[in-house]
């Protein structure tokens, strides 16, 4: 892992106001006239997304970002929830009837999501939805305690049962659903990357709303990656230099809202469907954007201990973990 200027300028804490979960500070460098940083920004996958490229060539890198959006469209229309014939969708509707049969990417997609699950002794779990459906946050709904015990029975990775001969997914439970918003920003930033590499690329960045990931470094320098305070409107607590890694970072501040003084929001505890409580944010830098999303989710669950405890265990991420009054990071991310 590639990490430098680590933790610079720790900011405050004060009240909250929604906004993207990290701040993005790129260096200003002088360019040859033969090649250009290209990039473009749309609203995707429920956020806002961009693509940021240095190409040689104008009409090859215009055609680049043109292919990258068209990918965070393809895994949209796999994977989102929202879109009834979406891929994931069917599964929803059909998989405790019957076994169905899933292409290989949303196959592999929902087994490393069991996997983290796994690891992380449920903490992060695609079948959250069973209850996390019935929160609406821009109406500022929230399920009653009835209602939640009545679908908890329906949360639990274990219900979810792959064959990989057949290449199907099954439901042991009538009222499970998944939602892999936990997970498949960072994939899809990771799959633009990808996609980038392979066209010559070597210096990118590729956004979807808390997910990151960045190819090469920007042209001689690292990238600046500024982490919001999660009580601040435009303020950064604190900043990375990173090249050719992910970073994801999740924050209570995303979609929520607050009633009778509590702050309720989309990051659910599994075990009980309702929001985890004094945790404010996670960042999780790593090799793979499909994992640090993922992990970063997993830590907000688990908590500082039990989170950094997990993060040290695995050799190529470290973590950044906000709470309501603290701020705690791995051993790799030690400023001393």
């Amino acid at each position: 892992m590639y990490l430098q200027g680590l933790l610079l300028g720790v900011g405050q804490l004060s009240p909250a106001i929604r906004k993207p979960s990290f701040v993005l500070v790129c260096l200003l460098l002088a360019a040859p006239a033969w090649a250009e940083w290209l990039s473009d920004e749309q609203e995707k996958m429920g956020t806002r997304v961009e693509v940021q490229l240095w190409a040689a060539d104008r009409s090859e890198g215009l055609r680049l970002l043109e292919r990258s959006m068209a990918e965070f469209d393809r895994i949209e229309n796999l994977m989102s929830t929202y879109i009834p014939e979406s891929e994931i969708s069917r599964v929803n509707r059909l998989a405790y009837q019957e076994p169905q049969a899933i292409s290989a990417e949303l196959y592999s997609l929902i087994e490393i999501a069991l996997r983290v699950s796994e690891m992380t002794d449920g903490a992060f779990d695609i079948t959250y939805d069973s209850v996390g459906v019935l929160y609406d946050f821009r109406k500022r709904r929230k399920p009653s305690s009835m209602e939640i015990q009545d679908q908890l029975q329906s949360i639990g990775y274990r219900l979810v049962v792959l064959d990989e001969i057949s290449r199907t997914v099954k439901f042991t439970d009538p009222g499970v659903r998944i939602n892999l918003g936990g997970i498949a920003k960072g994939y899809a930033v990771e799959q633009v990357i990808k996609l980038l590499a392979k066209s010559g690329i070597e210096h990118a960045l590729a956004t979807a709303g808390g997910d990151t990931r960045l190819l090469g470094d920007r042209i001689g320098k690292p990238w600046i990656v500024g982490i919001r305070d999660p009580n601040k409107s435009n303020a950064v607590f604190t900043r990375l230099a990173l090249q050719d890694e992910a970073i994801s970072t999740s924050g209570d501040y995303e979609r929520y809202f607050i009633e009778d003084g509590k702050r309720y929001h989309h990051i659910l505890r599994p075990a009980d469907g309702l929001p985890v409580e004094g945790v404010r944010s996670v960042t999780v830098i790593g090799t793979d954007g499909t994992y640090t999303d993922a992990l970063s989710t997993s830590l907000f669950v688990m908590g500082p201990e039990k989170g950094l405890t997990l993060i040290e265990s695995l050799p190529d991420y470290e973590a950044v973990i906000i709470t309501d009054e603290q701020l705690f990071y791995s051993a790799g991310l030690n400023p001393g």
